[in-house]
């Protein structure tokens, strides 16, 4: 089993070759339909599997074809990695989506939202003055 040092720094490399397998490497349309970053790499222990967790841009359209793109090029990723990452043996690749991004954005203007329906006039006067001197 390899120390948690050498995993993190194998997650790293695969997060950084896979990315740019995805700007230039996969031919297939489907996964320039919408725009794809890698988020993060979880490497197992014993750096036989990689969950790598990609964030999708666009409709639900174009998320589920750059799914179904990413699903059918897993053997491609995989034979690339296993070309360009030294190790004994190439981990088996996962695509996950990570929707955490969307998930932070609707949060953000939810409050937004909040802040905008709130008048200073709602507020008790102590929370005025800290708001004026925070502006």
């Amino acid at each position: 089993m390899a120390t948690n040092r050498r995993v993190s720094r194998v997650a790293e490399l695969i997060k950084r070759e896979v990315s740019q397998l995805l700007l230039n490497g996969i031919k297939d349309d489907r996964v320039g339909s919408g725009m794809v970053s890698v988020t993060n790499v979880d490497v197992s222990g014993d750096l036989q599997h990689a969950k790598i967790y990609v964030s999708v841009y666009g409709t639900e359209e174009a998320k589920a074809q750059t799914m179904a793109g990413l699903k059918s090029a897993t053997g491609f990723v995989r034979s690339e990695l296993g070309a360009r990452v030294r190790l004994r043996r190439t981990p088996e690749v996962v695509f996950i989506e990570d929707t955490g991004i969307e998930r932070g954005s609707k949060v953000l203007s939810i409050l937004n939202r909040l802040e905008q329906e709130r008048s200073p006039k709602d507020m008790p006067e102590e929370s005025q003055e800290v708001g004026e001197i925070r502006e």
